[in-house]
């Protein structure tokens, strides 16, 4: 698997697993569940997006076609996490809320009413503005170092090479 591949994933991984101490300082909570949840703090998809463009923004350079395709690829993904995710998530509240509501309503009423046992909809779907800008700014911090220490290695090799 390349380089900028492993950075990426680390990127996200690095930002489900920020989640558990960030939910820990909001709430008071700790609550290691949240790691495998959409939604939170930072946006794994923008560390993610933001960790692939950064690098190879770095190591191609901003003028290849490698880059614009990372950069609007990112663009894409961070808009959907904020906008349509995110307004999902809101629409699934009100849904929840309905259910509840209907159920209250018939409770005291005579008229014959069927619930079925179905699970709530899943409420946090997207992200909040700031929740994806601190996944892009984990991104481009993490997508740097990846960089940074792959740099590193192609210089170990060539010098390992040019010695033989």
């Amino acid at each position: 698997m390349n380089k900028s591949i492993h950075v990426a994933l680390l990127s996200i991984l690095t930002a489900q697993l920020l989640k558990i101490p960030i939910h820990y300082v909001k709430t008071g909570k700790w609550n290691p569940n949240v790691m495998i949840q959409t939604g939170g703090m930072p946006s794994s998809h923008s560390a993610g997006v933001s960790a692939l463009t950064t690098f190879i923004g770095l190591k191609r350079g901003i003028s290849t076609i490698d880059f614009a395709l990372a950069f609007v690829f990112g663009i894409i993904v961070m808009y959907d996490a904020q906008g349509v995710r995110r307004q999902t998530g809101e629409l699934t509240l009100k849904v929840n809320n309905l259910d509840e509501f209907v159920r209250k309503t018939h409770e005291h009423e005579k008229i014959p009413f069927e619930t079925t046992n179905t699970m709530p909809l899943k409420e946090m779907l997207g992200h909040k503005l700031e929740e994806v800008i601190g996944g892009a700014l984990l991104g481009v911090v993490l997508g740097s170092l990846g960089h940074l220490f792959t740099k590193k290695d192609r210089r170990a090799a060539s010098k390992r090479v040019k010695y033989r």
